[in-house]
């Protein structure tokens, strides 16, 4: 029923637009047409000012003169100036009339049409749902921190910090992580994580107020990885490239087997390496058992080149089981986590392996969200959960 009206409407509309213009003629007339009419009716008006004796016989005969002159010009541009065609502007006109409304039935029939349900809304109700208490919970924070007396706990700044950030508010998130540089209990983390919420904020840019707390970050942590890759960022738009690669690999060379921040630094390094004419680098050069950790000890190994099959299997659940263990009695350990998650995958454990890079997920949510292991997990649990 509803497209039946759609249907009357259009035709409608189409007529009101086309019916007037099929009766319009073919040409305009010029607009020089009326003024010779005025201009008499002006000769005729000075006449009767020059009997009623308001005007000197002098005055009336220079003004007649006037008009005559202004009459004879009007005369030579309506002979020489061409007939207005409205031919092609009523053809436009009435093309746009009539396609304009069909153009617009095919987007609603597509995109539009009463009988398709909306299920992109649909699917992002619950996605909306949680987004809305999350702002409701962000901004009870606030009020919590910024009312309170003693100027609200660091942690509570942190978490606010890291809120914000997450929900893309990086001027909020950066203001609240600064309240937090200010107090004694500041850490590097602290640091690292307002300069990298500073650089989103202003798309990729490393302000001078960014670099600032940049330099502190590394100065309480010089190993805080986010600081040397924020510093390189920073050296390398201010035309520092050899000196902003020779940083991130310094920091590769001088870690302890893999860590998860390293894929970040190779690529950074390469794309140093592409504009400044420097070799690429490989993240296989600095981290052999990628992401198997800091692996078995020499001991470990020539002891498994001389098992068996069976044995070497025994052997390396042994080692695995060691790792679990060690971390039931140390939880916060995310590399360990990651290590265990990844060992579990090779071995073919695919709920353990899940399970392992879970707990490492709960973990990660207290860092930036530009740590390059967030990438790594989801990653490993969308591969897994397939």
């Amino acid at each position: 029923m509803i497209f039946a009206w759609m249907i009357v409407l259009i035709a409608l509309s189409i007529g009101f637009v086309v019916f007037p213009l099929s009766k319009m003629s073919h040409s305009l007339p010029a607009r020089q047409d009326s003024t010779p009419a005025v201009l008499v009716d002006q000769l005729e008006e000075v006449q009767r000012d020059q009997d009623r004796g308001l005007i000197s016989a002098s005055e009336a005969t220079a003004a007649q003169q006037e008009i005559k002159r202004r009459i004879l010009a009007a005369a030579r541009r309506a002979t020489s100036e061409p007939t207005l065609d409205n031919t092609s502007g009523r053809g436009a006109l009435v093309i746009a009339a009539v396609f304009v409304p069909l153009l617009a039935i095919g987007y609603y029939v597509s995109m539009g049409s009463p009988d398709v349900a909306s299920l992109a809304f649909v699917d992002r109700q619950d996605e909306r749902i949680e987004q809305r208490k999350i702002a409701e919970l962000t901004e009870k924070l606030y009020e919590r921190l910024t009312t309170d007396p003693e100027g609200g706990a660091s942690e509570g700044w942190m978490l606010l910090g890291q809120t914000y950030y997450r929900m893309g508010e990086y001027a909020q998130a950066a203001a609240a992580f600064e309240t937090v540089s200010k107090r004694d209990d500041a850490t590097s983390t602290t640091f690292s994580m307002m300069a990298e919420a500073l650089i989103r904020n202003e798309n990729g840019i490393v302000t001078p107020k960014a670099i600032s707390a940049i330099d502190r970050s590394i100065e309480l942590n010089p190993e805080n990885p986010a600081g040397a890759f924020y510093k390189a960022m920073a050296m390398a738009q201010l035309g520092e490239e050899a000196e902003a690669h020779a940083l991130l690999v310094s920091h590769l060379e001088s870690a302890d087997g893999f860590k998860p921040w390293m894929e970040a630094f190779v690529e950074q390094a390469n794309d140093i390496a592409k504009t400044s004419g420097l070799a690429p680098i490989s993240l296989a050069d600095y981290a052999p058992a990628l992401n198997g950790g800091t692996g078995p000890s020499a001991d470990d190994v020539a002891a498994a080149s001389e098992m068996s099959a069976e044995e070497r299997g025994d052997f390396i659940r042994a080692m695995v089981n060691r790792l679990a263990e060690r971390l039931e009695e140390s939880p916060d350990d995310l590399d360990g986590w990651l290590r265990l998650a990844n060992a579990y995958t090779v071995l073919g454990e695919q709920k353990n392996a899940i399970a392992a890079y879970e707990s490492a997920s709960r973990l990660l949510s207290g860092f930036a969200a530009s740590d390059p292991r967030h990438k790594i997990v989801e990653q490993a649990l969308s591969t897994l959960q397939e």
